[in-house]
């Protein structure tokens, strides 16, 4: 999961080894890197020509996620492009969410938004 170039020799070896055994791992390797470099360098003005190696290859499993991707494309598009996003937003969802399973059936609201309020 993490790029190549940060492996140690031995693994990078071994990574290696498995990519010219199997053809099509080494295709989908080829794919997920660029789709990662596209990701992290909010590259997605690269994202159709992308999508369109990827249709050229032999690999159903991607094929259904850039499916996924192209029924909201302009918004992937915008996602893997502009800088702002709303992720802190979304961690914050997230830890109400799970103070609320923890206090799922002890107490009531006003338990609840005190010790939300306290978390913050």
């Amino acid at each position: 999961m993490t790029d190549p170039d940060h492996l140690e020799a031995e693994q990078q070896v071994r990574l290696k080894d498995a990519r010219t055994r199997c053809p099509h791992l080494d295709t989908l390797t080829g794919h997920v890197s660029e789709f990662a470099k596209i990701l992290t360098g909010l590259r997605g003005e690269r994202l159709d020509t992308w999508i369109d190696q990827v249709h050229a290859d032999d690999l159903p499993a991607l094929h259904s996620f850039t499916a996924g991707l192209k029924t909201d494309h302009l918004a992937v598009v915008n996602g893997l492009t502009l800088t702002h996003n709303s992720g802190a937003v979304e961690g914050n969802v997230n830890r109400i969410k799970m103070i609320k399973r923890q206090m799922y059936g002890r107490a009531k609201f006003d338990l609840l938004r005190k010790r939300v309020l306290l978390a913050s």
